[in-house]
């Protein structure tokens, strides 16, 4: 006989205390085993998929390691120093740029000449923040990716947690198999494919159409002749994982960048933001539709709620968890929904035992 739901609601509820209290403790002492459950995650079924054509588990866990080193060793001797060069860059001229536009502007619209204006005022204002702690606040942000993010936990410890992980996914998913209630196993084995298919079709997709997009801006902008446009494309591709974000900020930085370095010539200036619209169209009517879907069941606002509560509360590892998270509430919410439907709380005495309807 299966447990009182009140008795199953205190066991459940205190299993999460518990995770939400550990993962509060622990910190950025879990990160790396985060992050190599979630690439092992993200790469099972890559494992599976060499499996169905030979390979043993082993073998291919093995292929899948190497080809992933020879694309981090081409990455830190190529792409990395360059977007490294860029950055340094463009944080030393923010400060020439910014005048050069404001002296830009102030010709265009001679009104800024007034010292009781409240657009220069407002410009001025700007114009010394960003002088003043542009340099400032870059080394602080890559001082602090470095302390949160150690170059040992990437070089040793995810690569090794990736490994044996995936390595041994599936007998990991056998044993928890076999540890569930068994009056219940059914329904959570439901309910766990559904978070799988959730976060398959969302967190892979959306991964996918990052790196396209980040690949597709850095390309072009490159390609226009763009200062520092490997940065900018790269910012714009990832932060694309955020709905909207990724373009308006990539956008608004990439034309702000084309004003300043195009200025005089529109035409180059409508290139860039042609590239942007590009993009949008893009990834709006072929890339999302195609790699995500519409049926993940993921809302734009209950993902930037999730990654805002999440890192908020627990930092960066927050953030990484805030997506499975947020796919595994949402089932849970649709399964209570059709709890709740086919209950007799919703349909009132009005329903007989036994009948399928009202």
């Amino acid at each position: 006989m299966a447990l009182p739901v009140r008795q199953q609601a205190i066991y459940w509820g205190a299993a999460a205390i518990v995770f939400l209290l550990a993962l509060r403790g622990l910190g950025d002492v879990i990160l790396p085993f985060v992050v190599g459950g979630a690439l092992a995650y993200f790469l099972d079924p890559v494992a599976d998929a060499l499996e169905r054509l030979g390979l043993n588990r082993t073998a291919a866990t093995v292929v899948i390691s190497l080809l992933a080193l020879v694309v981090v060793v081409l990455a830190a001797l190529v792409v990395i120093p360059l977007m490294v060069d860029q950055i340094v860059a463009m944080a030393n001229a923010t400060p020439a740029a910014v005048k050069a536009l404001y002296e830009l502007l102030s010709e265009r619209f001679p009104t800024l000449a007034d010292p009781s204006s409240t657009l220069r005022k407002s410009l001025a204002a700007v114009g010394e923040v960003i002088a003043s702690k542009g340099g400032t606040l870059v080394q602080q942000v890559l001082a602090g990716a470095i302390s949160v993010i150690s170059a040992a936990v990437f070089i040793v410890v995810v690569p090794v947690v990736t490994f044996y992980l995936l390595l041994d996914w599936d007998n990991m998913v056998a044993r928890i198999d076999a540890l569930l209630p068994r009056d219940h196993a059914a329904v959570v084995r439901r309910l766990a494919a559904d978070v799988d298919r959730v976060l398959a079709g969302f967190v892979r997709g959306q991964l996918t159409v990052c790196l396209i997009l980040g690949v597709f801006y850095s390309a072009a902008l490159i390609t226009v002749g763009l200062q520092f446009g490997l940065v900018v494309g790269a910012i714009a591709g990832l932060l694309t994982f955020i709905p909207y974000v990724g373009s308006l900020v990539g956008g608004a930085l990439s034309i702000g960048l084309a004003l300043a370095q195009f200025w005089g010539d529109p035409l180059w200036i409508g290139v860039v933001a042609a590239i942007f619209l590009a993009g949008q169209f893009v990834e709006g009517n072929f890339l999302t539709p195609k790699l995500v879907g519409g049926s993940v069941g993921l809302h734009p606002v209950w993902l930037l709620f999730a990654l805002s509560a999440f890192g908020t509360l627990f930092g960066f590892v927050g953030m990484l968890i805030a997506v499975p998270v947020a796919a595994a509430f949402g089932v849970l919410t649709r399964f209570g929904v059709e709890q709740y439907l086919d209950s007799r709380l919703y349909h009132g005495l009005s329903r007989r035992d036994g009948d399928g309807e009202a």
